[in-house]
């Protein structure tokens, strides 16, 4: 008796939990969006870069501060042989003492004053490559935010798509149901009645499909957001069209001002600049500020204590007056690609922008052809069956009425939610997606 209900409650639990299994998650879009930037790789790669340049800014400003070195010796001597050659008392008999351990400790300070600009000049090319590093972080950011919004949007279009055809898949079976009855008794030919079943038939293939494809966007999505992968996300209908599609850019003024890439290859440009001040520096000497303390303990014979030293070292590379010229030339190329880069990407930019404007305007009127063309489907498909249930109309007409409304149908789902796609593709391309989600906070 203990081991039946033992038996029964593991099949109670096994249920329970087959059942959690296939329970979707439902994910809003700000969510989705938070968990990208949060955990994707793409995100983490690219704070990482940033902060390596921020290392390397820091590790230039160290430059310009002055380095301390301190060195000491302990040596043990045998049989040390001095020869003082100057010694005014030669007449001693004393021997000379024969010391026989050595120490010797030194500091040095070296602080630069002058090096042809070159220090002030590579503090502003590292600050400004970081700034560069920060942008092209920031529009791959954007960049998974637009890719996590393909895919919510995809997923919804899947998702409705499999409830549409669904619903149609009811209403042919019972089609099906209808027309066997008929078909055996004689009201309705046979061929009727094929036609219904593979009208059934082919809205499974469709059914199929949408599953695939489902599963295929599930699978992205939750690996993008690090997810589980048997996680089944569910994009929430209300929460979707809830999304914001006002004050759409209608120009390229704000892309050229936003854009994060463009921004970068700016701050590059000032690098290389920056870099070339770099180059030019090899023109000048280089001048420093020295200083140092010495102490000397040769045991028995002689101490030197507080030997302090300072003064000024000036260094003058005189062949790299001749040898430096094409480093400049080669900054200054550097700097003209740079600058070629910026030009091609402005323009590129507002192709990008005018593309998406077009898109989007296109995705706003085909939702009002479709709209309309819902209505004249729901309509046609009304007017056939009424033919049909008096036999004014075959069962070819009815069918091909009834594929028209689920295709009506279903464009009029998609149009909607391809409107907030290219809605959210056009701030993209704006550089106004982060604004949108009020990323900046997270």
């Amino acid at each position: 008796m203990k081991i039946n209900q033992l038996m029964l409650f593991g099949i109670f639990f096994i249920g329970i939990s087959s059942i959690e299994a296939q329970e979707k998650t439902s994910l809003t879009l700000d969510e989705a969006v938070k968990m990208a930037w949060e955990k994707s790789n793409e995100v983490t790669l690219a704070n990482t870069k940033v902060n390596t340049k921020k290392y390397e800014s820091q590790e230039v400003r160290n430059n310009q501060y002055p380095d301390l070195k301190i060195s000491g010796q302990y040596q043990r001597l045998t049989k040390a042989s001095i020869d003082m050659h100057n010694s005014g008392d030669t007449a001693s008999s004393d021997p000379m003492p024969s010391p026989n351990q050595a120490m010797l400790g030194m500091a040095n300070l070296s602080l630069p004053i002058f090096a042809g600009f070159k220090i002030q000049n590579s503090i502003k090319a590292s600050d400004n490559l970081y700034e560069a590093e920060s942008a092209y972080a920031a529009k791959t950011k954007e960049d998974v935010t637009l890719r996590v919004i393909t895919y919510y949007s995809a997923l919804y279009k899947a998702q409705k798509t499999l409830d549409l055809l669904n619903e149609n898949q009811k209403q042919a079976k019972q089609r099906v149901t209808d027309f066997t009855e008929l078909e055996k008794n004689g009201i309705i030919p046979r061929n009727d009645l094929l036609k219904a079943q593979l009208l059934v038939s082919k809205t499974q293939l469709s059914i199929d499909e949408a599953n695939n494809n489902i599963n295929n966007i599930n699978f992205y999505l939750t690996t993008l957001l690090k997810l589980e992968p048997n996680v089944k996300l569910e994009v929430n209908e209300a929460d979707f069209f809830n999304l914001k599609t006002s004050n759409a850019p209608t120009s390229d003024v704000l892309a050229l001002e936003n854009r994060k890439d463009l921004e970068a290859i700016r701050f590059q440009q000032k690098a290389s600049e920056a870099n070339i001040k770099i180059a030019k520096s090899g023109y000048y000497p280089s001048l420093s500020l020295l200083g140092g303390y010495t102490a000397l303990d040769l045991k028995d014979f002689i101490t030197v204590k507080y030997a302090m030293n300072f003064g000024v070292g000036l260094s003058y590379d005189l062949s790299g007056i001749l040898k430096n010229s094409a480093n400049v030339k080669a900054a200054e190329s550097r700097a003209l690609e740079v600058k070629n880069s910026e030009a091609v990407m402005t323009d590129r930019i507002k192709v990008e922008v005018q593309k998406s404007i077009e898109d989007y305007d296109l995705a706003i009127n085909q939702s009002v052809v479709y709209d309309e063309a819902l209505l004249q489907a729901a309509e046609n498909y009304r007017l056939v069956k009424d033919k049909f249930d008096n036999g004014l109309s075959d069962t070819n007409d009815l069918v091909e009425a009834d594929v028209e409304h689920l295709n009506a149908k279903i464009n009029t789902a998609l149009s909607k939610a391809t409107i907030i796609q290219k809605y959210y593709e056009l701030l993209s391309v704006s550089g106004q997606l982060s604004q949108s989600f009020n990323l900046s906070k997270i």
